[in-house]
């Protein structure tokens, strides 16, 4: 381990310097995960050995925790009720068909090149399930890209994280081994971390009142750090309980509290960007100080091929398939399945599982890391280019209204 100052100056290094270059970042393909990874991989084991970590080491973990409380609370809390109940159509398509058939391919394709054992294979596959909205900021957040477009991958990337942690969990218990009985871990894990997750998030949005004077005596900053407090203190309750998952009650608790509380929803989106921000940041640089040239391609060509099958195969097959009967053009559904990028949740997860000793997991960890280090690069130069070319498609095309709050397709099916 680094010792303190030594973090301490990284840390004030990488803060001033991507302030410095967050400005050029955004005009470019060059995103600031890309140059935080790069920053981690140049100071880490493979070349300067400035930074050196142990995945196992409680550093890690708990960087990894505090990490994955932060982004799926702000995930969760960015399930808006409205959103779910007028845009939920191809999400929903997304989450239960494409998600799962594209960890499926993955699994198959690492299986036949790389000749992972099927549970590791099916841990890597729930890894690279995630997308990540972050390195598709241009898409996303462009108002000339379509609505549907944007909310449904927005969507999609607010509750892919979640959901694919029940899986990467599993898969990782069921290697550990402990007599890992399936029924028994969704009964005990997912079912507690649900009924935790519910209840706390229900009695926060009731705890701090609405319209009375005392809420309006209540900073908004103090309002911020309460949602921060549910966050945690739901992940603390969770795990105190037999076999409960504090990562699915912090998720459950802000799609709760958010649902319920839009005004909490606002307060932390417009409080919390800075803490998510550096959180994300000592993720990316823990995450490239562990890479290594020799450990990304250890596997080879094979190890190429699972890149490939993940970006290129896995989720436009699978997008392919949710999205048929919808209505949706040869051009969207090809749009829609390129910019699903892997990003800040793989690396999460993967730091997870390797901190965990699980076995195989530096392997796992090598693939996904190779797989994420690709999608920022292709992901980065295509976001602008792409988002602008999807808008001029769309301002040419009579399928869509304009004039209305939401897309509609010619045929008059809201989607």
């Amino acid at each position: 381990m680094p010792d303190f100052d030594t973090a301490a100056g990284v840390l004030a290094a990488l803060l001033v310097v991507g302030a410095l270059v967050s400005g050029i970042a955004g005009r470019s393909f060059v995103s600031l995960a890309a140059i935080y990874v790069l920053a981690g991989f140049a100071l880490g084991e493979g070349q300067l050995g400035v930074l050196h970590f142990s995945p196992t080491s409680g550093f890690v973990t708990g960087l990894t925790v505090v990490a994955l409380v932060v982004i799926l609370f702000r995930d969760g809390l960015e399930v808006e009720s409205e959103l779910l109940q007028s845009a939920w159509h191809l999400p929903a398509r997304k989450l239960v068909v494409a998600m799962p058939l594209t960890g499926a391919i993955v699994a198959l394709g690492a299986r036949w090149l790389v000749g992972l054992p099927w549970l590791q294979a099916c841990l890597l596959g729930a890894l690279l399930c995630p997308t990540d909205p972050v390195l598709t900021s241009s898409v996303v957040t462009n108002p000339r890209v379509p609505r549907i477009i944007r909310h449904s991958l927005n969507l999609e990337s607010g509750l892919n994280d979640g959901l694919a942690l029940v899986f990467v969990l599993a898969f990782a218990e069921a290697l550990i081994g402990h007599d890992f009985v399936w029924w028994q871990f969704v009964l005990e894990n997912v079912g507690f971390g649900l009924l935790i997750g519910v209840g706390c998030g229900l009695l926060a949005s009731w705890l701090l009142p609405r319209e009375s004077g005392l809420r309006e005596g209540i900073p908004t900053h103090q309002r911020a750090l309460f949602a921060l407090g549910v966050a945690f203190g739901s992940y603390a309750l969770a795990v105190a309980a037999p076999h409960g998952n504090g990562f699915i009650a912090v998720f459950v608790a802000a799609i709760a509290l958010g649902t319920r509380r839009p005004d909490i929803r606002a307060v932390f989106a417009a409080r919390s960007s800075e803490l998510v921000e550096i959180v994300k940041l000592g993720v990316f640089v823990v995450f490239g100080s562990l890479l290594t040239l020799d450990g990304l391609f250890s596997d080879g060509w094979a190890a190429v091929g699972v890149v490939l099958i993940t970006l290129l195969v896995a989720r436009t097959a699978s997008i392919w398939v949710a999205l048929a009967g919808t209505g949706l053009d040869t051009a969207t559904k090809g749009f829609i399945a390129w910019f699903g990028p892997k990003g800040v949740a793989t690396i999460a997860f993967s730091l997870l599982v390797l901190s965990r000793s699980v076995p195989g997991a530096t392997e796992i960890f090598n693939l996904a890391a190779l797989t994420v280090i690709t999608s920022i690069v292709a992901h980065g130069v295509t976001d602008t280019p792409g988002a602008e070319w999807i808008a001029r498609r769309a301002q040419r095309d009579d399928d869509y209204d304009w004039s209305s709050s939401s897309t509609v397709l010619k045929n008059g099916v809201e989607l």
